[in-house]
C-alpha cells in the first residue's frame, strides 16, 4: 500500500504537467474601441465587451465560455504574433467606423497577415459584423476575404419597433454547430457572400447569415451581426421562442471543440 502511494505521489507532478491549460478566448478591443462617459464624468469602454453587464455587453456570451472552463481576455492592442501566442480563440466584433469614434482603427494589411498566419497554424477566429451603416465593413472584408467570406452591403432583418418576426433566423438546416437551439433573433445584419474555402452554415431566404471557413489548421466563423450581446440573450427583451442564449452556448462549445480538434 505504501509503495502504491509513493508511486502515486511521484506521478502527480507528471499528471499535472500533462494537463493542458484552459482554452483562452480573447476579445478584440482595438478595432472595436468605443468610449462613453459615466454619470460621474469618467470615461469607460462599452459595447460588446466581457465586463459589460448592461444591454450592450458580452458578459453572458463570456459566461458561455467560462461555463466550459475557458478563460477570457481582452486585447487592447492590434493583434500580433506575440500577443496572440497563447490565445486559441480570437473574436473581432463590429469594427468601428466614424459613427462610433473620432479615430477608428481599421483592419490593415499587416493585421491581415498576422491573423492569416495565426489561423493557418490552428487559431480559431470569430468575425461578427453588422449592417453597413454601423460597421467598418470595408476594413473587416480585408480580413474576411482572405478566408472566402465577404460582408456585403445588403442589410436584412431590418426590424421596426417590436416586429420581432422580422429578425427570426431558423437554425434547423443541417449544420455542425447548432442542434438544440432552433430559432434565433438577429437584427440588422450584413448578408454574407461565400466562396471556397468558406461554406454557408445558416441561411435565410437563400442568403447566408453565418459561414465557416477551414483554413490551414484553423477555423473562421463569421456572422453578419453581433447577435449574442446581453440585450438578446438575457431572456427579457425578446419573446421566449428566440433561443439566443442556447445558441450562444452551442456556438461557444463548438468553437472550443475546434481548438481541441487541432491540438491547440
Amino acid at each position: 500500500m505504501k509503495r502504491k502511494l509513493l508511486i502515486l505521489i511521484c506521478l502527480l507532478p507528471l499528471l499535472a504537467s500533462s494537463q493542458k491549460p484552459p482554452v483562452k478566448v480573447t476579445l478584440d478591443r482595438y478595432f472595436n474601441h468605443e468610449w462613453r462617459k459615466t454619470p460621474d464624468g469618467k470615461a469607460e469602454w462599452f459595447h460588446y465587451i466581457w465586463e459589460e453587464t448592461d444591454q450592450q455587453g458580452f458578459s453572458l456570451f463570456g459566461k458561455a465560455f467560462t461555463d466550459q472552463n475557458a478563460s477570457l481576455a481582452s486585447l487592447l492592442d492590434a493583434p500580433t504574433k506575440k500577443n496572440l501566442k497563447n490565445t486559441q480563440i480570437y473574436i473581432i466584433v463590429d469594427p468601428d467606423n466614424l459613427r462610433d469614434c473620432e479615430n477608428p482603427k481599421s483592419i490593415e494589411a499587416a493585421h491581415v497577415k498576422v491573423l492569416k498566419d495565426w489561423v493557418s497554424k490552428g487559431g480559431v477566429l470569430v468575425l461578427m459584423g453588422n449592417d453597413s451603416v454601423n460597421c467598418d465593413l470595408q476594413g473587416l472584408n480585408k480580413l474576411a476575404n482572405t478566408f472566402g467570406i465577404n460582408f456585403s452591403n445588403r442589410s436584412r432583418n431590418m426590424v421596426k419597433d417590436h416586429e420581432f418576426a422580422t429578425g427570426a433566423v431558423m437554425l434547423t438546416e443541417k449544420n455542425e454547430i447548432f442542434s438544440k437551439a432552433k430559432k434565433a433573433y438577429l437584427k440588422e445584419i450584413s448578408v454574407l457572400d461565400v466562396k471556397t474555402p468558406a461554406k454557408a452554415v445558416i441561411s435565410k431566404n437563400n442568403e447566408v447569415v453565418m459561414a465557416v471557413s477551414e483554413y490551414g489548421k484553423g477555423t473562421v466563423f463569421a456572422v453578419g451581426d453581433p447577435w449574442l450581446y446581453n440585450e438578446y440573450v438575457n431572456g427579457t427583451n425578446i419573446p421566449a421562442e428566440y433561443e439566443n442564449m442556447e445558441a450562444g452556448q452551442e456556438l461557444a462549445k463548438w468553437l472550443i471543440s475546434k481548438t481541441k480538434s487541432r491540438g491547440n
